[in-house]
């Protein structure tokens, strides 16, 4: 199989400087389970749980069918994740380096550039939600900056350091997470939950569309970390187990307390709060949510890498982590600018299924190029741009200029989401058959069996 051009390691247990050195396969599936574990659990995560629970254009969900919705989506989606990840592990590539093989070196720019924007985007987003989580345990007496310009710090070391960092998370961070995750359940559990009436089903679907999307928005960052991992096996069931366990029981806990304060997820917090010792455990939380920019930043560092091979990875990391923090100093209110990264999202989801299939079952089994020379494969483009249509077109978004372009195709296809769009299995799915076809025709051509 064909990966990276390497040289020899310096010995070393942290991530490599330069893309063109091997990379040490030191994490185990604890560490890698930890990982996953303590990015499934998000300050995001409990006020997203809205868009569960009460679908866009849908009644609210029974409680029955958002746990479901929840489960169904995560899994599905962190089986992606996975998938994508199994690649890295295989490769010991990163993740917009293996989009090489894939597309060749300089179409391969494409995703990375997508890739970019959307991490440093969320990266500032992290840390305005670190802001938040601080001002509501704080009561706003702490000042924003000083709390921004920490948290940014302190994730750009983590990125500086990536591999004794997860090492930090399963020893210590996770451990105190379930702790905390254990105890708010425990609280919310002891009361009784308050009638719901108007509930319906309709909106299961576009409620498992949500956890779906969720979880595979780190497909683009997979590779990143299991590149690191001792074994394919390891780093597929870690991913698996990790993420989809973590995703579901945070949701699960949204779920409860948004019922708690009449679904409105500007109260939320107030729920975590307002039990005994909540202060303490909401801690634990917001201080564990530096680990989701921490990973933005260092996945940036990552695909850059991919543009910029022979700059240090440290020196990218830390001019990525000083752009993140300055952005978010002047970022207050986040709504417009969340709605652009989630368009920008949807383009790994169709991405995703292209490269899977064709590393699995076409070229990437005889070995993918991943040198700096590897030769454009412009017809692989085709499976990923028709599945991003198929997404858009199922989910438009909520960038207006965009969503009007997509309606107005809508009506020309007679094609109107309703309860049972997917808009991610759905493109998925599309681009995935699509490949598979591609794929086939290659096989037969080149007359060279896989």
């Amino acid at each position: 199989m064909t990966t990276l051009p390497e040289q020899p390691g310096d010995g070393s247990a942290e991530a490599p400087l330069l893309l063109t050195t091997e990379p040490p396969r030191t994490l185990s599936f604890g560490d890698q389970a930890a990982f996953w574990a303590n990015l499934g659990v998000s300050l995001i995560g409990f006020t997203g749980a809205i868009f569960v629970l009460q679908p866009s254009g849908h009644p609210q969900l029974p409680v029955i069918a958002a746990v479901l919705a929840t489960a169904v989506g995560t899994v599905l989606g962190t089986a992606m994740v996975a998938a994508a990840g199994a690649v890295g592990a295989r490769t010991g590539a990163p993740a917009m380096v293996n989009f090489r093989g894939l597309f060749g070196t300089r179409l391969s720019y494409l995703p990375t550039v997508a890739n970019i924007v959307q991490c440093i985007g969320w990266g500032v987003y992290e840390l305005t939600v670190i802001a938040g989580g601080v001002a509501a345990l704080t009561h706003g007496h702490l000042p924003r900056i000083p709390v921004i310009i920490g948290a940014g710090v302190l994730c750009t070391a983590m990125a500086i350091w990536p591999l004794n960092v997860l090492h930090i998370l399963r020893k210590y961070v996770t451990v105190a997470v379930v702790i905390a995750m254990g105890w708010f359940t425990v609280q919310f559990l002891r009361q009784p939950l308050p009638p719901v009436s108007g509930t319906s089903w309709s909106g299961f679907f576009p409620g498992v569309d949500t956890a779906l999307a969720v979880a595979v928005s780190f497909v683009p960052l997979a590779a990143d970390y299991t590149r690191h991992a001792r074994s394919t096996r390891a780093a597929t069931g870690a991913t698996m187990v990790g993420y989809s366990m973590a995703q579901t029981w945070c949701y699960l806990l949204g779920v409860v307390a948004l019922l708690r304060v009449g679904g409105d997820p500007e109260r939320i917090f107030d729920t975590f709060l307002g039990i005994a010792a909540g202060w303490l455990f909401f801690a634990v939380l917001v201080l564990r949510e530096s680990d989701q920019s921490f990973a933005n930043v260092y996945s940036t560092a990552m695909s850059l890498q991919n543009l910029l091979p022979r700059v240090d990875r440290r020196v990218l990391a830390a001019g990525v982590g000083a752009i993140a923090t300055v952005l978010a100093l002047g970022v207050h209110d986040f709504t417009g600018f969340s709605n652009f990264l989630l368009l920008i999202g949807s383009v790994f989801v169709p991405l995703c299924a292209v490269l899977v299939v064709d590393y699995f079952l076409g070229r990437g089994r005889r070995g993918w190029d991943l040198s700096e020379t590897a030769p454009a494969r412009p017809l692989l483009l085709v499976p990923w741009l028709l599945g991003f249509a198929v997404y858009q077109v199922l989910n438009p978004g909520s960038v207006q200029w965009w969503a009007r372009i997509w309606s107005r195709v809508q009506d020309v296809l007679g094609v109107h989401p309703g309860w049972w769009s997917s808009a991610s299995l759905y493109s998925f799915l599309v681009a995935a058959g699509c490949t598979a076809v591609l794929v086939r025709i290659e096989r037969v051509r080149t007359r060279t069996p896989v």
